[in-house]
């Protein structure tokens, strides 16, 4: 009995043996033999483009000119001629006051004038006719002078009842009402001219060799994602600041459609060298334990993992050095769960990474 024992014991092991020896395939095992499929993913193509050494700062959006409409006198508002935000000309009007007896002055003026005028003309006839003096013609002409004089100053008074836009732009808040007294100095409204938007901005002296007139320069905003504007640095500060040990500088932006507005926070970038450099989405490169990798798509649609050498990186794209080459279809989005010799299916396609000229929007289109 114990003979029988061991022998079923000895056959019981070498058929467990030969169970493991075989191929799951013919054991029947549920998905052996199947490959993984195919990872859904977002690619692009590397592509050469303009690029240079950029310097990143942050600065603040100004108006190519700015002020406060206020009040000269001290008067009632006759009528108001703007609402907020209107777009105005220079010397269009914006509020008239009450004129009271300012309009009467001024007429009493013009008519000393012009009988100032009338016994200058006629003492001129009579001096050449000898019948009156020099020194009787000399005050003739004193009279005329000082009354107009008197209604230049009448035309002043008058004038500041009526208060126009001193440049062209765009009205703020407007801040007072027809019938509302004011005083000398009350605002009125703001007016900007945004035609053009400054920047001012600072960067560290390290970078002042580097920093001058002319330079192209990059803005970003928030307030529109993925919009770059470009401009020019138009002026160098003459002294670094003491305490931050920076320079203030400050671009212009051209802002035909107001885009802009002042006091936005902009991200800039001072373009400096421009040379052709082989640039991708800075999505598209993965980093692990001091290795960057991008996974190129071959022509057998397969994800293969490609090292690569880095460089300088703006607004979300990045530089390579080494490891690539024009054309490369590379893999954006879909890498979490990607491994190499892994088939992948495209979901979108970019068509190239399209950074020309400062416009580094990740566009999308569909692949057909």
């Amino acid at each position: 009995m114990k003979h029988f024992s061991i022998a079923a014991i000895a056959i019981s092991m070498t058929l467990l043996v030969s169970a493991c020896g075989k191929d799951p395939a013919q054991t029947g095992a549920p998905g052996a033999g199947k490959e993984a499929p195919p990872a859904v993913v977002i690619t692009t193509l590397a592509a050469e483009k303009n690029w240079g050494e950029r310097v990143q700062a942050v600065g603040t959006a100004r108006a190519r000119e700015s002020i406060e409409i206020a009040s000269r006198v001290s008067d009632k508002i006759s009528r108001v001629h703007f609402e907020s935000g209107d777009s105005v000309r220079a010397g269009q009007v914006l509020v008239s006051l009450q004129t009271g007896s300012d309009t009467a002055n001024l007429a009493v003026a013009a008519a000393q004038v012009k009988d100032a005028d009338r016994q200058y003309i006629r003492g001129e006839q009579l001096a050449k006719e000898k019948l009156v003096s020099a020194s009787q013609l000399d005050t003739l002409r004193s009279n005329r002078d000082a009354a107009r004089a008197r209604a230049q100053a009448a035309q002043a008074t008058l004038s500041d009842r009526v208060i126009v836009a001193p440049f062209s732009g765009v009205l703020g808040l407007r801040q007072v009402s027809p019938g509302q007294l004011i005083s000398a100095g009350t605002v009125i409204t703001t007016l900007d001219d945004v035609s053009k938007i400054k920047v001012d901005f600072s960067l560290p002296e390290v970078q002042m060799a580097s920093l001058k007139t002319n330079l192209a320069i990059e803005a970003r905003s928030d307030a529109y994602p993925g919009k770059v504007f470009t401009g020019r640095v138009i002026s160098v500060d003459s002294r670094v600041d003491i305490a931050s040990r920076s320079i203030a500088a400050q671009a212009e932006i051209d802002n035909p459609d107001n885009t802009l507005r002042p006091g936005m926070l902009l991200e800039i970038n001072v373009l400096q060298t421009q040379r052709t450099a082989l640039v991708i989405p800075e999505l598209a490169l993965q980093q692990i334990a001091g290795e960057s990798f991008v996974y190129r798509v071959t022509l057998d649609g397969k994800a293969e993992k490609t090292v690569v050498k880095p460089g300088t990186r703006s607004f979300g794209f990045v530089e390579i050095a080494q490891g690539l080459k024009v054309g490369d279809r590379i893999v954006v989005e879909g890498t979490s769960k990607l491994r190499p010799g892994q088939a992948v299916k495209e979901f979108d396609s970019q068509p190239e990474a399209n950074v020309d000229q400062g416009n580094a929007d990740d566009k999308k289109v569909k692949a057909n």
